[in-house]
């Protein structure tokens, strides 16, 4: 038997904690493993020298290039599993293959939104009765803090609820990941909507610039994943990640920018009521974003609270992990 050995230091003494079986390696269901964060998952999931499989869905159909990403997972070591939102069966064997099942699909609005499917895999979870840690599609803001969202920006919100709900009142053992703002779609842009590249010349600012954001690599998302699934301080709680170097203003983001291409871009400034004005007359998928984006960098929604009891922060967790510092991140797009 395999066990975990946790140093504590209380009042100037080290003492030792030995969790039984806690080292062995968990095998792991990836779901959604084909997206922009699923991806990422299976390979940090490999990484760590989890025996990983990867639902491969027939809807899949004529899409190559997943279907070129899954045959690439099981180059690398991963094991397809066939299986169907619409067979309840299926399901039930894919997820009895593993102890810990991931899902990491879609819930953003102008790609596909697929949150509420996961109500389905809860059912098979919860039938197999095997699985000793779920982790539902979340990665984002934290719904449960998110209860006065404005519309439509919410309906994420309150479906990733609904999940949770089910979750727990199925009494499935569960690990919530809050991720705040992927670096790909916040950083890289100086956090522009309508662009995923910096811009030249001019950048806007959301009010004063000034509130407190989480920046994180996505790669570094999927390590930190990873890392929680075996982990008992991590059971039935929300994992926040809160990288303490990637806590940046928005301003301090665009300032980062400016050392790096050695000018000062043209400043303007969008206030609160100017941004809510702009969402008459957008799409639904627009407005979704246009509401995350009032949440995030008006109120200030990923820091304006201390992580109680009913969660812990990943870097403090996981001090070993080199995480992505932003300032190396926007390097990219020199």
């Amino acid at each position: 038997m395999a066990f975990l050995t946790i140093n504590l230091r209380n009042n100037d003494r080290l003492t030792s904690w030995k969790i039984e079986g806690a080292m062995e390696k968990s095998k792991v269901l990836v779901v959604g493993g084909s997206g922009y964060i699923g991806r990422r998952v299976v390979k940090a999931s490999l990484a760590e020298g989890h025996e990983t499989y990867v639902l491969q869905r027939p809807e899949i159909g004529l899409d190559i290039d997943k279907l070129q990403m899954l045959l690439s997972f099981k180059k690398q070591g991963a094991h397809l599993v066939e299986a169907s939102f619409s067979d309840h069966r299926s399901l039930v064997d894919a997820v009895k293959l593993a102890d810990v099942v991931i899902c990491a699909m879609s819930g953003v609005h102008f790609r596909s939104h697929n949150l509420l499917l996961q109500l389905k895999l809860v059912d098979a979870i919860k039938d197999a009765g095997n699985v000793k840690r779920f982790l539902p599609s979340e990665f984002g803001t934290d719904p449960a803090r998110m209860k006065n969202a404005m519309e439509p920006g919410r309906v994420s919100f309150d479906e990733k609820m609904t999940v949770r709900k089910a979750i727990e009142d199925a009494n499935i053992p569960f690990t919530y990941i809050s991720a705040n703002c992927f670096a790909g779609y916040f950083a890289g842009n100086l956090s522009q909507m309508g662009t995923l590249l910096p811009p030249k010349d001019k950048v806007l600012i959301y009010g004063d610039g000034n509130v407190k954001v989480v920046y994180m690599d996505e790669d570094d998302i999927a390590t930190y994943t990873i890392k929680t699934i075996d982990d008992p301080r991590t059971l039935n709680k929300t994992v926040y990640l809160r990288s303490p170097e990637n806590i940046l203003t928005q301003r301090e983001l665009i300032d980062m920018w400016e050392k790096l291409i050695q000018r000062k871009l043209n400043k303007s400034f969008l206030s609160k009521q100017e941004l809510l004005s702009s969402m008459e007359g957008l799409d639904y998928a627009s407005q979704v974003g246009v509401g995350h984006y009032y949440h995030i960098f008006y109120e200030g929604c990923l820091t304006n609270f201390e992580i109680g009891d009913e969660g812990v922060e990943g870097s403090e967790l996981y001090p070993e992990v080199t995480y992505t510092r932003m300032n190396e991140y926007l390097k990219l797009y020199l």
